[in-house]
């Protein structure tokens, strides 16, 4: 059977531009000679749709949606994602579903077994999880149609399974030969190669051929990145989708299997996945929201050059608009180094200094400051005055800011409310110092376009003399391993210590992450490439006393 893979990218709301996506990739699928063809989960709404599902003219547009197109489908069926009602009561009004679409008909419809409520997800808030599963019956073979999770929970696989039940081994007991997957798999780091991992074992251990065709693009924080597998009965890869990018694949299972395809050989480097992945972000984020530029303020550091480079990339140095807004403590290198990054990129280039301002700002404060030792209030009064004039730049010229700060920042709370905190969207605010670093060395590894200055010379705010990110924070190699015991993988402070920290320093980060909570709640979204991210996928009160000591 020859299976096509329509890898798309889809916009939460848009059915219309969703729908002729979509109608055009099936005909060219069938032009390739495709039998069969996928689309991936929700593909008609989008997703993850979240309280839009609330709404039952969202809800009945999704439906009309999916007899529109069920009247453009010819003889070779299409199995596409979409929201149905639940009517069978009590339980949850709709459901996460799939329908098969064939000659002007819905034909046939599924549901979605397992639903995630962990980290980033939140289905069991909406849908009412399938009573049981069957195969699809097509030309005298039995199907096994499955949406996402309902693949991710195989016992040979997980050493700790969220659920009891496997609708795989389910769909194979009940005779299905080959298992179809629609999925929305968001993507992190390393996503891609524990999923190709774990559906090579199940295509493996079933002996059956295994087919996942998973979205690309980003909705808001969420990333998905594609990468679309068709395994054979052995584990075999017979055809892998691109990263990150739009394509329709048509694969027939009877070929041979590429034998020497183990997990991660058939992947780029990490840091070119995250530097996609990012781009992705941005681009859709920015399109997506109806824009077309961004405003980026160049302090002459790393982490604006990096979001400067992505944003190029994103969506070309046309639409990027570079900023240095230099005070009394910036540095002529700072300067030097945003321009010499401006022109590499090709993007425009201002200098709008905020020492007039500065000073203004002091004057009109001098006399109920009286008294006082300088200190943050002083510096932070620069980075506001930054935030403004970006703002003033982002409601003249319609285009949106993004922000700068990476995760080891934001984090411990090294960033200013109001100030570089502000903007629509943190590129890189789910990325960690370390790897600002690793990233801005690939983008590099070419030519030079962030300056070599930028990378070498310590990090710095640059809002009192002499000043470096390590006057009150740790080593960032320290501070980001922290960081990833605590954030990421949940470990307490006296775990953390127990692997070799120094127990005040540790203390230290920790009562700072805590602390600044209430600084990520008001922060931008942010792009999500970690296994935790900061914001939807980390809930964490903001006003709570729970303090460990060690």
């Amino acid at each position: 059977m020859k299976i096509g893979l329509l890898q798309l990218n889809s916009t939460v709301g848009d059915f219309a531009a969703n729908r002729e996506k979509l109608l055009a990739a099936y005909a060219r699928a069938v032009a390739l000679g495709a039998e069969f063809i996928l689309a991936p989960e929700l593909f008609l709404c989008g997703y993850p749709p979240r309280d839009l599902l609330q709404r039952d003219d969202f809800v009945e547009a999704n439906l009309t949606a999916l007899a529109e197109t069920a009247g453009q489908i010819g003889t070779i069926p299409l199995c596409v994602g979409f929201v149905d009602r639940n009517a069978e009561r009590p339980g949850r009004a709709l459901r996460n579903a799939a329908a098969v679409l064939q000659n002007g008909r819905i034909i046939w419809r599924t549901t979605k077994s397992l639903l995630p409520t962990y980290d980033v997800f939140d289905e069991d808030r909406y849908f009412e999880p399938a009573k049981d599963v069957a195969p699809f019956e097509f030309n005298g073979r039995k199907l096994g149609i499955t949406i996402c999770e309902d693949i991710w929970n195989d016992e040979d696989f997980w050493p700790e399974r969220l659920y009891r039940g496997d609708p795989v081994k389910e769909l194979i007991s009940q005779g299905a030969e080959i298992i179809l997957n629609l999925s929305a798999s968001p993507w992190c780091d390393g996503k891609e190669r524990t999923r190709l991992e774990m559906l090579r074992r199940v295509a493996h251990d079933e002996k059956v051929p295994l087919v996942q065709v998973n979205a690309i693009g980003a909705n808001d924080e969420l990333i998905f990145d594609g990468h679309s597998v068709v395994l054979n009965s052995s584990g075999e890869l017979l055809a892998l989708g691109a990263g990150f990018a739009e394509e329709i694949l048509v694969v027939d299972l009877k070929q041979s299997g590429k034998r020497k395809a183990e997990s991660g050989n058939e992947f780029p480097p990490r840091e070119q996945l995250l530097f996609s992945a990012l781009s992705l972000g941005v681009r859709d984020y920015v399109r997506k929201c109806g824009f077309k530029a961004v405003l980026v303020g160049l302090s002459g550091g790393i982490d604006s050059a990096l979001v400067a480079a992505i944003a190029a990339d994103a969506l070309g140095p046309e639409n990027v608009f570079g900023v240095s807004m230099p005070a009394r403590y910036s540095s002529e290198g700072s300067l030097t180094d945003a321009e010499r990054l401006a022109k590499n990129l090709g993007i425009r280039y201002e200098v709008l200094p905020i020492e007039p301002v500065f000073k203004a700002v002091e004057a009109q404060l001098k006399k109920v400051f009286a008294g006082t030792q300088p200190n943050e209030a002083e510096e932070n009064i620069q980075s506001r005055l930054r935030g403004v004039t970006l703002m003033a730049l982002s409601n003249k010229f319609g285009a949106l800011v993004l922000t700068t700060g990476n995760k080891s920042e934001m984090a411990v709370g090294y960033c200013t409310l109001y100030g570089d905190m502000n903007g629509a969207l943190g590129p890189i605010a789910d990325v960690l110092k370390t790897d600002v670093y690793k990233i801005s060395h690939w983008v590099n590894r070419e030519r030079e376009i962030i300056p070599a200055d930028s990378i070498t010379k310590p990090p710095s705010a640059e809002l009192r003399p002499d000043q470096t990110d390590q006057d009150s924070l740790p080593p960032y190699e320290i501070l980001d391993a922290i960081l990833d015991f605590y954030v990421v993988k949940n470990l307490g402070k006296a775990e953390i210590v127990a692997r070799g920290f120094d127990a005040a320093v540790v203390n230290d980060v920790v009562n700072k992450i805590n602390f600044s909570e209430y600084k990520r709640r008001q922060a931008a979204p942010g792009l999500k490439v970690s296994p935790r991210a900061f914001g939807m996928g980390r809930r964490i009160p903001v006003a709570q006393k729970f303090r460990t000591k060690i």
